[in-house]
């Protein structure tokens, strides 16, 4: 029997890997000096890598569960460490052609397939406490950026960008692919022996999930695409705020160019902790309602950016909603567990990931296009604040949903054989 501890660390290091993807933005400006690129090029390489991300997800969902954790993980590890030492070879031979279907295409696959692989393992391994297991392998995507960030850094002062992209894109294999090899899912019927004992106790009930339902059984139901609807609008106004964030903070708080730089990278520590923080406290108050909280909290948020002149309570809120961005993440796992069972996890967190890819294109898009049609981003924060005004609505739609199922699940007779 496998510790399921253990497959929680397997899944860290696969995360922590992939999620050095966010760490891209330290080798913009060694790629625009070295080769003459603008900002707008180089920076087009993460917006493929994150849209392949979400397709593949997608696409790939249904290989996770046929072919099981193990193969995934090691797909995922060859096209991520394939993706980036491509990108050396792409600078070599000076292409961004290469480089967008390396590090871009390629890579993004690997991201996909190495972001749904862990996660639909550590549910089945955790049923009492999903939250805080999903939150723990999104926490390490989450914080990859702070850990990759000074090693790429280095890299590139000691190595040449080249080299660096060979250097990581080994790295990044190795650690994904040998923690890959751990990966497994449960026997059928395991539980954890602590849970198990209390439920025979009865000082413990356990809360079935909501239905078990195939991929595309799910997607034929409405709560399918509330949660969509509600990781769109999370995601899209997450996105854009951390895109926007230090002109922003300039701008409507008066910070420096230092303070605010400084301000955005504590965003990232933020934004992890909100990973494992919503995520564990969504095992106890349900994740319907972690989800309606974290509308409530960014709809006063974005509301009130606009008029706070004083720096500190600024970077405060700001904080708030990058814990609440994150939270988001960490939380859809274990939510789509509640509401279709574990019967194909992966396949339908792909289908739902999709809504990031999309997201991924539309915010930062929409926050330019308002700034630059207004001259400001006020208009912008109050059409935010609207959305999730939105988002809050489906909230409580998607609550009576779950409660309808709940009854007419309870309102079927038992039959006595």
């Amino acid at each position: 029997m496998k510790n399921r501890w253990l497959i929680a660390a397997a899944a860290v290091g696969i995360h922590i890997s992939i999620g050095s993807v966010y760490a891209w933005s330290v080798a913009t400006k060694p790629l625009m000096n070295q080769f003459g690129w603008s900002l707008k090029e180089v920076s087009f390489t993460f917006s493929i890598a994150i849209f392949f991300l979400g397709t593949s997800a997608a696409f790939f969902g249904h290989f996770v569960e046929k072919n099981g954790p193990r193969k995934a993980g090691s797909l995922a590890s060859a096209c991520f460490g394939l993706g980036v030492v491509g990108a050396g070879i792409a600078l070599k031979m000076k292409s961004l052609l290469l480089l967008y279907l390396t590090y871009g295409a390629l890579g993004g696959i690997g991201l996909g397939i190495g972001y749904i692989t862990p996660v639909s393992t550590l549910v089945k391994w955790f049923p009492d406490r999903r939250g805080l297991a999903t939150g723990l392998a999104i926490m390490g995507f989450g914080f990859a950026a702070l850990i990759s960030g000074p090693i790429m850094a280095r890299l590139i002062n000691s190595t040449g960008l080249v080299n660096m992209f060979f250097i990581l894109g080994c790295a990044y294999f190795v650690m994904m692919f040998s923690s890959a090899q751990y990966l497994a899912p449960p026997p059928v019927g395991w539980l954890p022996e602590g849970y198990k004992a209390q439920l025979d106790s009865g000082k413990k009930k356990h809360k079935a999930d909501l239905a078990h339902l195939t991929a595309n059984e799910a997607v034929k139901t409405l709560r399918f695409y509330f949660l969509w609807v509600m990781v769109f609008i999370n995601i899209t106004c997450g996105i854009a705020i951390i895109s926007v964030a230090s002109p922003l903070a300039q701008e409507v708080a008066g910070l420096t160019p230092l303070a605010a730089a400084t301000m955005v990278g504590m965003m990232g520590l933020f934004n992890g902790m909100g990973r494992i923080g919503w995520a564990s406290f969504s095992d106890y108050i349900g994740r319907p309602n972690t989800y309606t909280i974290f509308f409530i909290i960014q709809i006063a948020a974005y509301f009130m950016i606009p008029h706070i002149t004083n720096a500190i309570l600024f970077q405060v809120i700001i904080f708030l909603i990058l814990t609440c961005y994150g939270g988001g993440f960490a939380s859809i796992p274990a939510f789509i567990s509640d509401m279709f069972g574990t019967k194909q996890v992966s396949a339908i967190h792909g289908y739902i990931l999709t809504a990031w890819a999309s997201a991924g294109i539309a915010g930062p898009m929409f926050v330019s296009w308002i700034r630059e049609m207004t001259s400001g981003y006020t208009s912008t924060l109050y059409v935010f604040a609207g959305l999730f005004v939105v988002a809050f609505v489906v909230s409580l739609l998607i609550k009576k949903n779950i409660n309808a199922v709940e009854a007419e699940l309870r309102a079927v007779p038992v039959r006595v054989s």
